[in-house]
């Protein structure tokens, strides 16, 4: 049996019941493919590396264009590999775009530069980050409290060059060591190069089975919390595809399908890392204009409730 460790804890892989349970919940989902199967020739979108190998953006994408048959078919591409901050600029050309679509956490630069679907695709998630840490370092993150405590004994956070959280952590007095490439920043984690890998929890759980990296483990008592919503990006000049995945994304919500998604992709990871029972370290964003103490038990509260409700 596959196991992949966090904390004290290892998480296996689905048994029998809760692999049934999920097919159960993502029939709904498979039920609106008339989109895919719609006469004529489909449009292509280009689709990032690594929200089309993120099983969670993919079905969502997919969701949301199976919601608007009215567009017309479609068919999902991956793009070629290339960093963040590249395939941001390459959003930007006028022209021959090797990409069509990425999901990416918001910033002021971001919305102004790039066609934003403001709706956060994991229900708010990727504002809570879990560190993922040598085994052996764990005893290092024991009994902090606070921000100031973190800082204090000194822990440094890697992240990826061209991501807004790399600011967020410097903002709030935290060592931040980058990598533009996001695979390397698990090599120089396992080096020693820095103490904690802040992954959100959306997307950990994915992180570890695919990663695969022998001796990293998820810490199990700390939350870092801030306002991060996550979008997805367009060029500024594709009005159709902005509107047809907005119009998808609403609909999905007004019909249950959306809670149904959440309760699929992100209900594990609600429960497996026991996000109730952390320690959560609230930052600020000084680049949203949300206060950080909204963001905090009770927008937790709100989505678990919302997971919950479409988990049965």
């Amino acid at each position: 049996m596959k196991r992949t460790f966090s904390g004290s804890r290892c998480f296996r892989s689905r048994s029998p019941a809760h692999a049934l349970v999920t097919a159960l919940l993502i029939a709904p989902l498979l039920a609106f493919g008339a989109a895919a199967d719609a006469p004529g020739e489909p449009t292509t979108y280009t689709l990032w590396y690594r929200n089309y190998d993120n099983p969670a953006v993919l079905s969502l994408l997919r969701i949301a264009f199976d919601q608007t048959p009215e567009y017309g078919a479609y068919r999902i591409q991956r793009s070629a590999e290339m960093v963040q901050g590249r395939a941001l600029l390459e959003l930007k050309r006028e022209d021959d775009r090797p990409l069509s679509i990425i999901n990416v956490a918001t910033s002021p630069e971001r919305e102004r530069d790039l066609y934003e679907v403001p709706i956060p695709i994991d229900g708010g998630l990727l504002g809570f980050r879990v560190c993922v840490v040598q085994e052996e370092k764990v005893k290092l993150f024991a009994g902090v409290r606070s921000l100031k405590e973190f800082s204090d004994r000194g822990l440094t956070i890697g992240q990826g060059t061209h991501w807004p959280d790399t600011t967020i952590l410097e903002a709030n007095g935290i060592q931040v060591v980058t990598h533009t490439r996001f695979e390397n920043l698990f090599d120089m984690l396992e080096r020693g190069r820095f103490d904690c890998f802040a992954r959100g929890v959306s997307e950990v759980l994915y992180d570890m089975e695919r990663v695969q990296h022998h001796g990293l483990v998820v810490e199990p008592n700390l939350l870092l919390a801030y306002p991060m919503p996550s979008y997805f990006f367009l060029a500024k000049d594709d009005h159709e595809t902005a509107q047809r995945l907005q119009l998808g994304m609403e609909r999905a919500i007004a019909n249950g399908t959306f809670g149904i998604f959440l309760a699929v992709f992100y209900g594990r990871a609600v429960t497996e890392l026991n996000l109730g029972q952390r320690t959560m370290l609230k930052l600020e964003n000084p680049y949203l204009s949300d206060d950080p103490d909204s963001l905090s038990r009770k927008l937790f509260e709100t989505l678990r409730t919302r997971i919950e409700r479409n988990s049965h």
